[in-house]
């Protein structure tokens, strides 16, 4: 093995390296996994450009990256589920505690949590990462190590759809159509949505929401009247939507949200915008329409993996742009840019495949 650990180091905002870091022994429940690929989030962005995402406020240098697949090179004594050159997929959340939200399921919610690249926890944007084995899913052979890694994001779209009741029949308003979009879209489709009319500013992210199965897409305006936009959308389905699942976090789109859904629906709201929005609320209480926070996911790589290795779910074409981990900051600046959809990055020297 390698004696070097090239790690992707944020040390403030603005401040992002290449350094090499110990490469870290697993406890006894642990494993050690030589990294393949590692996605960038909007979040690994926004932290490196504002230091800070709400709360959560980097104080001290952090590894970026939490979508991510590789190998297991080391396993720790009490593992055994994995065993050394199995591939798996990471989930980035794991419980501290065995709290009242682990008990009931929920363990996203649990505020101890450790997640990977939200501080002080360190992510997995380097060449060798330990974690628990627990939350280590093997891959089966079907399913690459790009499409490991893009279950981080597909389980955003797993835990919405599931938080909006999507089930077949269901027609859906998508508002936004970057990664996160593009997701809930693929997911409402495979769980039996009828149909689906997603919106977004860009045109060319819109042409990759109809390559992906949206049937209807709907270019926005800044300034455009919420109102309007969601009778615009009324006008395409030829109804309400049952559902709206809100991945944008500007102001202006969940209002649209609560305008657009039907009564007796349900709001969505998966993008994080400002802290305060204002909203028609009253619009939603008088017609029942319940509003729903997702916050990341739980209980959804079995999901997601069983969704890939079928072929219900396609998420390779969301792969735009490869960069080896040696132009990281390249990479960053990429995704900085809006260029394309998921930038990933190839951690192993020696194999730079998918």
């Amino acid at each position: 093995m390698a004696e070097e650990n090239l790690s992707v180091v944020l040390h403030a905002q603005g401040d992002l390296r290449l350094e090499n870091r110990p490469i870290p022994e697993p406890g006894p429940n642990e494993v050690l996994l030589q990294m393949h690929s590692v996605g960038i989030c909007g979040s690994d962005v926004h932290y490196w450009q504002h230091g800070r995402i709400g709360d959560y406020v980097l104080t001290k240098p952090m590894v970026l990256g939490h979508e991510a697949a590789g190998r297991v090179v080391k396993v720790g004594s009490a593992v055994k589920q994995l065993k050394v050159g199995d591939r798996v997929a990471i989930e980035p959340g794991v419980p501290r505690e065995m709290d009242e939200f682990f008990k009931n399921g929920r363990y996203n919610l649990s505020p101890t949590i450790f997640f990977c690249a939200t501080p002080p926890d360190d992510g997995n944007l380097c060449q060798y990462y330990k974690h628990s084995a627990s939350f280590c899913y093997k891959l089966p052979d079907n399913v690459t190590f790009e499409e490991g890694a893009l279950i981080e994001p597909l389980s955003v779209g797993i835990h919405a759809c599931r938080r909006a009741g999507v089930t077949l029949g269901t027609t859906v308003l998508i508002c936004g159509a970057g990664p996160i979009g593009l997701v809930c879209l693929l997911v409402a489709k495979a769980m039996g949505a009828s149909q689906v009319v997603i919106t977004d500013l860009f045109p060319e992210r819109l042409k990759m929401a109809k390559e992906l199965g949206a049937d209807f897409q709907l270019t926005v305006k800044r300034g455009d009247a919420p109102q309007q936009l969601a009778k615009s959308v009324a006008d395409k389905l030829g109804a309400q939507p049952h559902v709206t699942i809100e991945c944008s976090g500007v102001e202006s789109s969940i209002q649209t949200a609560i305008y657009a859904t039907r009564a007796g629906g349900v709001v969505t709201l998966v993008g994080l915008g400002s802290e305060m929005a204002t909203i028609p609320l009253i619009d939603a209480a008088l017609r029942e329409v319940d509003i729903r926070g997702v916050f990341r996911y739980c209980n959804t790589w079995p999901m997601a993996i069983a969704m890939l290795a079928s072929g219900k779910v396609d998420v390779k074409p969301l792969v735009t742009h490869r960069f080896p981990l040696e132009q990281a900051v390249q990479a960053f600046e990429t995704t900085r840019q809006g260029l394309g959809i998921k930038v990933m990055l190839k951690c192993d020297q020696h194999d730079q495949k998918p």
